[in-house]
C-alpha cells in the first residue's frame, strides 16, 4: 500500500480527473482543483480538504460500479 498526500495529487492531477491511490490519502498540502479521489482509505483531514475544494472521494468498489472499464483514470502511488 502507498501513502499519498494531497499536495502530490494537486501537483500531478488535472482538473476534473479521477485519481486512484492504491493505499491511503493523507491531508498534507492544499488542493486547488476539483478531482475525484479513489483510495483504500483516507484521513479525516484529507476528507475535509477534499470537500472544501469541491472534490469528491469514493472507495474502489464504488468506482468499479460507476466506471467498470476504468476509462480516464490516473493512478498515483
Amino acid at each position: 500500500k502507498r501513502i499519498v498526500n494531497l499536495f502530490k495529487i494537486n501537483k500531478y492531477a488535472k482538473d476534473k480527473e479521477t485519481i486512484v491511490v492504491p493505499g491511503k490519502v493523507l491531508g498534507t498540502g492544499l488542493l486547488d482543483k476539483k478531482v475525484n479521489v479513489v483510495a483504500y482509505s483516507i484521513s479525516e483531514q484529507a476528507k475535509e480538504k477534499l470537500k472544501s475544494s469541491g472534490s469528491s472521494y469514493m472507495g474502489l468498489a464504488e468506482l468499479l460500479q460507476k466506471n467498470p472499464k476504468g476509462k480516464n483514470v490516473r493512478i498515483l502511488g
